[in-house]
């Protein structure tokens, strides 16, 4: 059968709960058009991810540092997907994002104006964060019309994100876990610790959760090592698996747990695109601006008046709107689940 759909290439963001949220935009493209081809300019770390939605049915590697400019190797990649694809949207706002596209000729080239790359898109749009106030909305205004995307009532796709049954038993081997049921903690945001709630909080957690007879899963990457430390040293079941694992484990893992305790952070996306009870913590930042995409989730945030400051150190240094939530109150909302 003769392929009919559009070629799609998206440029994807660089952070992990951002690659998820952009899910929603796949399932939108995929929604108004079964045949589309969609394939995702995407750094090495996040392909794992996105071959768990089986919206996406390329990944093109782009292969440059945090903060370098990689003029060479955004040319070679532009020259690997010329003549390939009908349209690019580009989902970052930043110039550097953009240059793919445009230097692999794609006819239409479609990307919110910012830092002056105005001549590399031709269908250009205005980004009016009183309209698009979440992040995903802004994603998902990009597939759409701009007519369409201008009011910014448009259905919201939730991610999800394919289970592994045949790893995730390879990984309770692996790992040791026990026939417990499980509940994850993440105790890392890569933002800053703003949006950290204590780790003597999660320890507190993880001591009565255990009594109640859980395992705990301490899930995070190899700078969370320590924070995973502190919450399971000298614990019985409670496995601090910071840096155990590699990404598509974690949603496997995640997929396996009851509730997942988590600030606002990549992890926190995954453990809702996973179908995982998400208690989301949130200080700094705003639930109303990165919400999980989950009706499956209980969000905990005390809407100070110093907050969200979206700061990733407390400018007042005391990080009131994290201390101030207890771990009782997330205790009694794992406990209102069963």
């Amino acid at each position: 059968m003769v392929e009919t759909g559009e070629r799609i290439l998206v440029v994807g963001p660089s952070w992990v709960g951002d690659m998820v949220m952009a899910q929603s935009l796949f399932k939108t493209l995929k929604g108004r058009d079964p045949q589309a081809r969609i394939g995702v300019v995407a750094p090495a770390w996040s392909q794992p991810i996105l071959e768990r939605m089986d919206e996406v049915d390329e990944v093109a590697g782009l292969e440059v540092g945090h903060g370098e400019f990689g003029w060479a190797p955004r040319r070679r990649l532009a020259a690997s997907l010329r003549e390939r694809f009908d349209r690019a949207i580009v989902l970052p706002r930043s110039w550097k994002s953009a240059l793919v596209p445009f230097l692999a000729r794609i006819p239409r080239r479609t990307g919110f104006l910012g830092e002056q790359r105005y001549a590399l898109l031709n269908d250009r749009r205005r980004l009016d964060k009183a309209v698009l106030d979440q992040t995903v909305k802004r994603f998902v205004a990009l597939g759409l019309t701009a007519e369409e995307a201008a009011t910014g009532d448009f259905a919201i796709p939730r991610p999800a994100l394919r289970r592994d049954d045949v790893n995730l038993t390879a990984l309770r081997e692996r790992l040791g876990l026990s026939e417990r049921p499980a509940i994850a903690m993440m105790p890392g945001a890569e933002y800053g610790p703003a949006k950290q709630w204590p780790l003597a909080y999660f320890r507190t957690l993880a001591e009565t959760l255990v009594d109640d007879g859980y395992e705990v899963r301490v899930l995070g990457g190899p700078k969370d090592a320590g924070a995973g430390e502190t919450i399971a040293a000298g614990l019985g079941h409670v496995h601090n698996l910071c840096g155990q694992t590699r990404l598509a484990d974690a949603v496997d893992l995640l997929a396996d747990c009851r509730q997942a305790v988590t600030n606002d952070s990549g992890l926190m996306h995954v453990a809702a695109a996973a179908g995982t009870r998400v208690q989301a913590v949130y200080g700094s930042s705003s639930p109303a601006y990165t919400p999980p995409l989950t009706d499956n989730a209980e969000v905990h945030y005390l809407a100070l008046d110093c907050s969200p400051c979206f700061e990733r150190n407390c400018p007042l240094g005391h990080t009131n709107c994290l201390k101030q939530l207890s771990p009782a109150r997330v205790l009694a909302a794992i406990r209102a689940e069963g």
